[in-house]
């Protein structure tokens, strides 16, 4: 079970990291496109401002998960280094639960406010709505779940070896 679990949240955390790699390009590319646009043919295009903060959302909610799955996002490494290793299991769970219970807020909340949103559009992008900016937080909060109990099933404590 615990195996099946891992192999499936590897997957979905390297699809999302993907994603949020692809939206990081999207967003270069298009800030480029706009100086081009702006300083070279002196015809700024408005529509690539909102367009790289769209990507921009996306890309910060599509990694949350490798952040949680690395343990990144909840940084106690003092505590962690000097606790004794039966005390570390105890703070790896209540950091898990409490990363838990605020993902459950994101996606909440997050969900509520992309219905909020739908009604409203991308200024410059009237034909978009603003739900699929928005849904980036629930959907990025559910992702993230896997993370959360990955990184406890299967630490990683990688940023322990190399801190200085």
């Amino acid at each position: 079970m615990k195996s099946a679990f891992l192999a499936v949240e590897r997957r979905l955390t390297a699809l999302s990291m993907g994603i949020a790699c692809l939206m990081l390009i999207l967003s270069a590319s298009l800030g480029m496109f706009q100086i081009l646009t702006r300083f070279v043919f002196e015809q700024p295009a408005e529509w690539t401002e909102v367009l790289i903060r769209f990507f921009l959302i996306w890309m910060v909610f599509m990694g949350l998960p490798e952040a949680f799955r690395l343990g990144s996002m909840v940084s106690i490494d003092l505590m962690h280094r000097l606790s004794p290793p039966g005390f570390r299991r105890v703070l790896e769970g209540v950091i898990a639960l409490l990363s838990l219970a605020l993902l459950a807020v994101i996606i909440w909340y997050g969900w509520d406010y992309a219905q909020r949103g739908s009604v409203q559009t991308m200024a410059g992008l009237e034909s978009i709505s603003m739900f699929w900016a928005y849904v980036a937080m629930p959907v990025g909060g559910l992702c993230a779940i896997f993370g959360v109990v990955g990184n406890f099933l299967d630490p990683k404590h990688e940023e322990l070896e190399t801190a200085q």
